[in-house]
Order: structure tokens, then sequence, then C-alpha cells
């Protein structure tokens, strides 16, 4: 386990690119060993961030602490904070051996102790029986392997990683994903990883921070930003989203009462939200909570067409019409037997999964 007071803290980080605002005051903290993303568009700022932590780029403004230190003066070879790039930038006339070996050898540790950290780090990441080869000689999971390797090697506390996996095919960056998350269980250094993958943070985050035009849109868990979004930007970036819009018009108990043109629905609130009555609302629900109705199930009732029927494999997606309002449901494949286009059918949605969320 690597030492408790190990952690991260932007405050205030701004970076301008000529007339280009990259970053806006941007302030988040990392806890120790967590597994942490920075998640957004192309453009949103989030490479920005890394390379800010690397060393790679000067902030115009703002600080940044590594274990309670500021560190705008290190260079980037003094912040304990190797980097991972989607390039893998290996040497291409070293062996597997020699690339992950490098970092010491430049830091003149003892040859006794770069054989024994290097074979070590080999085996951790699976690459032991692959040591001699070249990096040509390599597939792009491999060579992914040993830029893991090659930052693991220095024993750092934290690691920087942008955009790993996009080189990879989707069933390589299924079992990478697995790799990083059993790497970052076994030691317990604190991971920045920087992704435009959903599916990649929402697997693999403790927490995750998501960018918008250069500012932090929602920061949680995994968990609250899919299920309880702050935002309607972060409810349709994170996953399929159905937007219904509706008006607060009172409360059931916890519940809001929303109109909308469905009909008077209950929802929650999102994350750190408390809404007027008559405030105006997008309520999100996911595709897979809109479910077949069954009897008992009378609040967030409807009826609608099914106008398209798509299978995913082990699901099925339905796009819905009802009122003028366009939705879509993923069922189970047993659950969907008896779906037929142009059929009038009846959903429901359970109330603690429509989540009312502010319209702007």
């Amino acid at each position: 386990m690597k030492d408790s007071s190990s952690s991260i803290e932007i405050r205030e980080v701004s970076k301008k690119f000529g007339r280009v605002t990259a970053l806006d005051k941007v302030s988040f903290s990392v806890k120790p060993g967590e597994l942490f993303f920075v998640l957004g568009p192309s453009g949103c700022g989030k490479t920005t961030i890394l390379r800010i932590l690397a060393g790679l780029e000067t902030p115009d403004s703002g600080e940044i602490f590594f274990h309670g230190k500021n560190i705008a003066s290190l260079p980037p070879y003094r912040r304990g904070a190797p980097m991972v790039f989607q390039n893998y930038a290996l040497w291409p006339h070293l062996s597997v051996y020699d690339n992950i070996a490098f970092g010491l050898v430049e830091r003149k540790v003892p040859k006794k102790e770069i054989r024994t950290r290097t074979e070590e780090t080999l085996r951790r990441v699976g690459m032991e029986n692959l040591s001699t080869r070249m990096p040509g000689q390599l597939s792009g999971g491999q060579q992914q392997r040993v830029v893991l390797a090659r930052a693991l090697v220095l024993n750092p506390d934290i690691m920087l990683l942008d955009e790993p996996l996009s080189n990879l095919d989707a069933k390589l960056r299924g079992e990478m994903r697995d790799e990083i998350e059993k790497l970052h269980r076994e030691t317990s250094i604190t991971f920045i990883y920087v992704t435009h993958d959903q599916t990649e943070a929402l697997s693999l985050a403790d927490r995750l921070v998501v960018m918008q035009n250069g500012k932090i849109s929602a920061i949680g868990t995994p968990f609250e930003l899919y299920h309880r979004p702050a935002n309607k930007f972060c409810a349709d970036f994170l996953g399929e989203a159905n937007l219904l819009p509706g008006r607060i018009s009172g409360k059931n108990g916890e519940l809001l009462i929303v109109e909308t043109s469905l009909g008077s629905w209950l929802a929650v609130n999102s994350v750190n939200s408390k809404f007027a009555e008559g405030t105006l609302v997008e309520c999100l629900i996911r595709p897979e909570n809109i479910r077949p109705y069954h009897p008992g199930r009378d609040t967030n009732k409807f009826e609608a067409v099914v106008r398209s029927i798509r299978l995913n494999g082990s699901t099925v997606t339905a796009v819905l019409q009802a009122g003028g309002i366009t939705l879509m449901a993923t069922l189970l494949n047993e659950y969907a037997v008896n779906l037929k286009i142009g059929k009038t059918t009846q959903w429901y949605v359970a109330p603690e999964n429509m989540v009312a969320i502010a319209e702007a």
C-alpha cells in the first residue's frame, strides 16, 4: 500500500491556447489510491489537465499539489507521475525488457535492482515470456502492457493515463480494462485516467469528473452520475438517455409530481437539486428502466406504438412512439418476444427511475 498522504489537488487551474480557453478555473481533488477518471468529449480540456499534471504544459493560473506539496516548479521527471500515452511511444530498437528498464537505467539505479524490478514487473503484466521481443513483433494489447510496465517499474505513487485503450479493438479493450483494474487493485497507485469512452469510465472508476467546454460539469461516483446526474449534459453524455420534458406541480411524500405529455408522473430529484412548484424540468429515463406494463403498476404508465426493434445480442432495443415523444426501451430477449412493430403496447417506469433534472 502506498503512503496515505499520496493525493492530488487541483485548485482553480486555467489554461488558454491563443483565444481558446482549454480550462476555466478547474478544481477537484483525488483521494489516495483512487482510480479517478476525467471524462468528456473531444476538446473539453481533459488531456490538457493530464499534461499539466505531468508537467508537459504550464497552467496560466491556479495551483497543483501532489501529497500536499505544490509541484508547479518541478520538472516532469521529478513529479513521480509517469504518463501512459495512447500511441505507445516505445523505443523500436529496444527489446521489451530494455524498454521497461529504460527509466531505471536513466535514473542510474544499480544493475541488480534494475534486473529484479524489471523481471518482477514483466511477471506482473504477464509479459515474462516475451521479454526479448522487439515492439514491432508485439500486438497492440501486448505493446500497451509494455507501456504500463514501463510506468509501473518506477514504483510511482501516481500514474497518468491518456486514453490508453483507444487504439485497441473492442475485445482487447475489454481485456485491458480488466488488466488495469487488476494492477490498480494490487498496487494501490493513484490513477488519473483520461478518456472519452463512457464504458471505460463507468466500469472502472472509483470516482470521475465529467468535463464540458473546459469546465467541470459534474463529479461523483459512476453510480451517482449515471443514475442521478446533476444536469442534462451529464445525463445525455453518460450512456443512452430518454429525456421527457415536464413541469413540477407538487410533491407526493419524497417524490416530485411532474406534469408531462404522457400524464402526471412521479419522479425523484437529481443530485443536490431542489425544485419549486412550476419549475420546468427534463426527466431522465434510462432505456433499461422502461418496462412492459404489469397489473398493479399504476403510476408512470403509458401506451406506445413500437416503431422499430433492434437486436443487440443479449438485449433488444425498441423505439417507442408515445404522445409525440420518441423513447427507447432496452429489454432482455426473454421480455421482448411479444414485441411487434406497429403494435400498441403498455409500459411503465418506476418513480425511482425517473429523475427530474433542471431544464437548462
